[in-house]
Formats: structure tokens, C-alpha cells, sequence
């Protein structure tokens, strides 16, 4: 009988095994492994949102909205530091900013980040968007997290960026945030892949098209669209690397912006993918082996890299990064840096994790100064060292407190 099993575990050097009398092999996908065998229907078929008949809901959402109503869906980040949380509440009233709308708390025992007898925590509003899926006039409310005594819990790192971008103010510092992610199988195979093997080497995916170079294109449009009409300021979109792995770009925008436009971004996706029955995952190294890794590579400058011969500002920041190297890879992912370990190996257009280095036009490096930048003489600096799953505060924070503000 053909089968299919998935574990999810962390421990790594496991062992074939067998299963129901069934000789298997542990392939490592992330931090999922899977067994290899042969399958007798599809995977996606195996997802519950997938079975589901879509078409039904439009005649509820075609349902007269009363017009002194109005649903507003809070999102938040979880303890882990990379998930995303949302619930809604009907207000009747449209905000025309965060400070009117309510503030709202949520069970933080249920989402890593507090104790069952102590568990309220609060959502504070910070940003409003367009819903694309509801559409009218509801809203996507992006919310801080806070404590009873009201400082910000461990996973609210836009506390601390928005400070820094207060005190870089007059610096003018922008952000571009390229976000990569991988798009799974319900089973954690990479979506597209053949069930008992690999698809052929790296090169002719990225930028690709074609049915047998390309998976997953209508999540990607479908993300597309509802983030312009969200008002994130996506910027573009394009097939990565390795197979089934995609990348979006936001920004550049200024100050704690791109931030807030990667994490509404990041619930779109998934909510959009949830629909077609199909898994996102950021995690930075989603296939070991010669297949690249995913990152969120950060670019950034100030009023004065982009000035006439900036290029010398871009210079003396990254000088000022080189000595930091530590304190931005503990920031860069959500794990102090030990998922960037299976990524940043130098290889894979990666930089070593313990070694700092930049180039222009080079991508092995942990800073790149683009050509066009090195031509113009002024511009912006890239950060690749950014892990997929990165919280954007935190890389955006730590950028501004290095480069600008000294510390």
C-alpha cells in the first residue's frame, strides 16, 4: 500500500527505519523530515482548506454589509517571533487612524507569551490596511503587544525600532526589504517536487517560467494583487533560485514602514495560501544540501548615502557594521542567529556566519553595494545577512542603531 509519512522533529542524523512493513528514507526538508515513497493521489488533496468548495462562501461575502458596520481584524505576532495571529471585532465606526480604534486583548497562554493565570495581553493598533479579503470597508489592524503593566512583550520588537527611527528622524533613513519564502506540499515537500526524488539542479528557476520550472504562480499573483490593494508597498515579485521558492519585495519606505508592510504582507500570504490548501514556510534553509537558502535581505540608506557622493557615508556605515557582526546576527533571526547557521555556510550566494566581509556586485558577501550604486557614487547599502524569518523590527532597529546612531 503506497503511503506517505511526515515527522515533524529537530533532532538531526536520524536513521532509516520501517514503517508498516515498509522500508523508508529521512529526508530533511527545514526543520521537518520526511519519508519517501510512492503516493496514489495528490497532496494537496490531503489538505482540508483545499477540499473545501470556495465558490460557497461568495454568496455569504455578497451578503449587505450594514453601513454603521464595519469588521476589523487585529494581527499581532506570537512568541515565537515569526507567527502571525489575527481575530476580528465589529466596530461602528471607520477609523481614519490606529489611536481610534479600540485597544483589545487576546489569551496569551495560547500563543506563547504568558502564563494561564496571568494570560491577558494587550493589542495596541498601529497601523490600519485595507482587508482584501472581506474588501468594503473592513480593515487589517497591525497591533503592538503589551504586558498588564504595560511594557512590551519579548516578541515586541517594534517598540524599540520606533524609537530608533524617532532619534534617526532627520537622518531620513529608508528601507527595502526583499522577503523569500517557500511554498510546500501539505506533506512539507517543496510544492511542485517529484514525490520520490528531486528536480533537476539549480538554474533555470529563478526569473523562470513554464510548467516544469515553475510552481505556485497564481499564490504569488493572487498575494500580489491584494497587497496593492491592501496598501503595502510591495514593489515586485519574481521566482527564486531553487524550485517552488519565491521572493516579493517591499519597500523603499521610511522609517518603521517596511516593517509594518512585511508582517501585513507575511498574513496575507499565508492567508492566501491557506486557501489553495498550500503551506509557506520562512524558514531559512528549507532543503539542505546545493539548494539555496531563503533570506530577507535589507536595504538600506540615509538622507546622505543618497546625496552626491554618498558612496563615502555607505563606506563608513559599513565600516561600522564590520564591528558588529555578532550583534546583528543575534538579531537577524528569531533564534539569536541558529537558524542563520544552516543558511550562512558561504555557499548558496550566502557569506560565512562568523566572518563579516562586503563587495560590489557580489552576492557571497554580508554587505553588497550594488553596481549601479558603486556607478552613481551614491545610493544604498544591501544587507544580506537577514534570515527569512527575520522580524524585520529587529534587523531595521539594530541597522539604525549601528550606522546612525552610534551605538
Amino acid at each position: 500500500m503506497s503511503f506517505k509519512v511526515l515527522v515533524k522533529i529537530c533532532e538531526v542524523g536520524m536513521i532509516p527505519k520501517r514503517v508498516a512493513g515498509h522500508t523508508v528514507q529521512w529526508v530533511k526538508f527545514g526543520r521537518y523530515f520526511s519519508t519517501t515513497g510512492t503516493r496514489s493521489r495528490t497532496t494537496l488533496d490531503e489538505s482540508p482548506n483545499a477540499a473545501l468548495d470556495k465558490t460557497l462562501l461568495n454568496k455569504y461575502y455578497a451578503l449587505p454589509q450594514p453601513e454603521n458596520k464595519i469588521q476589523a481584524k487585529y494581527i499581532w505576532i506570537d512568541g515565537t517571533g515569526e507567527g502571525v495571529r489575527s481575530k476580528t471585532r465589529t466596530i461602528d465606526f471607520i477609523p481614519k487612524k490606529p489611536i481610534d480604534l479600540p485597544q483589545w486583548q487576546y489569551d496569551g497562554s495560547s500563543t506563547y507569551q504568558a502564563e494561564g493565570d496571568n494570560s491577558d495581553i494587550y493589542l495596541i493598533p498601529q497601523a490600519i490596511y485595507k482587508d482584501p479579503f472581506r474588501r468594503g470597508n473592513n480593515i487589517l489592524v497591525l497591533c503592538e503587544t503589551y504586558l498588564a503593566d504595560m511594557t512590551p512583550t519579548k516578541c515586541n520588537n517594534r517598540a524599540s525600532a520606533n524609537k530608533a527611527m524617532e532619534l534617526a528622524k532627520s537622518d531620513e533613513p529608508w528601507f527595502g526589504i526583499e522577503q523569500e519564502y517557500t511554498l510546500l506540499d501539505f506533506d512539507g515537500r517543496p510544492l511542485g517536487w517529484p514525490k520520490n526524488g528531486f528536480p533537476g539542479p539549480q538554474g533555470p528557476y529563478y526569473g523562470g517560467v513554464g510548467a516544469d520550472k515553475v510552481f505556485g504562480r497564481e499564490i504569488v499573483e493572487a498575494h500580489y494583487r491584494a497587497c496593492l490593494y491592501a496598501g503595502v508597498a510591495i514593489s515586485g515579485t519574481n521566482a527564486e533560485v531553487m524550485p517552488s521558492q519565491w521572493e516579493y519585495q517591499v519597500g523603499p519606505s521610511s522609517g518603521i514602514i517596511a516593517g509594518d508592510d512585511i508582517w501585513i504582507s507575511r498574513f496575507i500570504l499565508h492567508r492566501i495560501a491557506e486557501e489553495f490548501g498550500v503551506i509557506v514556510t520562512l524558514d531559512p534553509k528549507p532543503v539542505e544540501g546545493d539548494w539555496n537558502g531563503a533570506g530577507a535581505h535589507c536595504n538600506f540608506s540615509t538622507k546622505s548615502m543618497r546625496a552626491n557622493n554618498g558612496i563615502e557615508e555607505i563606506k563608513k556605515a559599513i565600516d561600522k557594521l564590520s564591528k558588529k557582526q555578532l550583534k546583528h546576527i543575534k538579531a537577524y533571526d528569531p533564534r539569536g542567529g541558529k537558524d542563520n547557521e544552516r543558511r550562512l555556510t558561504g555557499k548558496c550566494e550566502t557569506s560565512s556566519i562568523h566572518d563579516f566581509s562586503w563587495g560590489v556586485a557580489n552576492r557571497n558577501v554580508s554587505i553588497r553595494i550594488p553596481r549601479g550604486v558603486a556607478e552613481a557614487n551614491k545610493g544604498y547599502l544591501e544587507d544580506r545577512r537577514p534570515s527569512s524569518n527575520c522580524d524585520p523590527y529587529s534587523v531595521c532597529d539594530a541597522l539604525i542603531r549601528t550606522c546612525v546612531l552610534n551605538e
